[in-house]
């Protein structure tokens, strides 16, 4: 899973110029949600050292913002291209859907990676995504509970406002705590949106504090928003009143940690989700993979995957959970 900087920067350079690539390798472009995030560090390490393996063209592009709408011209500039494949992690479910048709009837193949077009999914050809995302949700709000009792106020505070995996995940958590006796003394008083910003996250996370002087817990469902919640946590000192959790990098979060400011935390391996990307759009354009509900193909490390319903696949079955016994164990 280890990717240097080093390797990730060769990748990417020979993956753009394409020029240890045979004439014929295919090209992927793959379009984050914001620039300056490291979780897209890990997805875009998948893609470049599946690119060595397999022979493919490689380049990684996003918005400064992830607005629902700033990632358009981004799909409309690859289509000019000509590349074969645009992978996305999109920014909103549906103000999206024009330009992707219009990528698909360009003959590119479209796949949607750590989140998808939640509602309109015949927009996209394929969604690659790192565990059933309707199993996020519910592990979220059970491992919350298990840090303060099962009782008191909690808060979410997620990325922006038309986030659609977010948006799925926070659903979930509702539906959770309004239908499982087992969540019925845990209030949900806030949901607020940092849009995955350091800063207006931190903003967000002192303002929940200030509000809310009773909460007991908070659920921050992206890498960005746990990291700045974290550090609010850790500078003042309140880790004993206060339990952070939500989906995490262990780079971003060994430290919070170590020094007990965080107990527990989630997330699954982006890396994975890059690589079963790349094996995928490589099956597809050779014709070794039927892109059909129920097709089954094997990828090198994770085995064999299944195409589930509406052409998504997962790259794992469960949430990984990431504690003091475990965490240094993972590497990104």
């Amino acid at each position: 899973m280890k990717t240097t900087l080093a390797i990730l920067a060769a990748g990417l350079m020979l993956g753009t110029a394409g020029a240890t690539y045979a004439q014929d390798a295919f090209s992927i472009v793959y379009i984050g949600k914001n620039t300056g995030n490291p979780y897209f560090d890990s997805i875009t390490g998948g893609f470049v050292d599946a690119c060595v393996e397999i022979g493919c063209q490689f380049e990684f592009v996003a918005p400064a913002t992830a607005e629902a709408t700033s990632q358009i011209p981004f799909i409309e500039a690859q289509i000019q291209r000509g590349v074969d494949v645009i992978a996305i992690a999109p920014n909103s479910p549906d103000a999206l859907n024009q330009v992707l048709d219009s990528a698909k009837a360009a003959g590119i193949l479209v796949m949607t990676v750590n989140g998808d077009l939640v509602g309109n999914e015949e927009h996209r050809d394929a969604s690659i995504l790192p565990v059933d995302f309707t199993k996020t949700g519910p592990n979220q709000v059970e491992l919350a509970g298990s840090l303060i009792g099962y009782e008191g106020e909690i808060a979410i505070l997620s990325a922006t406002t038309e986030a659609p995996d977010q948006n799925t995940w926070i659903a979930a958590m509702n539906d959770t705590l309004a239908n499982d006796p087992k969540y019925a003394n845990m209030k949900l008083v806030a949901t607020v949106y940092g849009d995955d910003q350091p800063e207006k996250s931190t903003a967000e996370m002192e303002a929940l504090l200030a509000n809310y002087p009773n909460l007991k817990a908070v659920i921050a469902p992206t890498t960005v928003g746990i990291a700045a919640a974290a550090q609010v946590v850790q500078s003042r000192g309140i880790a004993d009143q206060v339990a952070v959790t939500g989906l995490g990098l262990p780079s971003e979060m060994r430290d919070f940690i170590k020094d007990g400011t965080v107990e527990a935390f989630q997330l699954w391996s982006p890396y994975n989700e890059g690589v079963l990307a790349a094996y995928f759009a490589k099956g597809v354009l050779d014709g070794s993979i039927k892109n059909e509900v129920g097709e089954t193909f094997e990828v090198p490390n994770l085995g064999t995957i299944t195409i589930d319903p509406n052409n998504m696949m997962n790259t794992q079955a469960e949430l990984t959970t990431f504690n003091a016994e475990n965490i240094d164990d993972f590497d990104f």
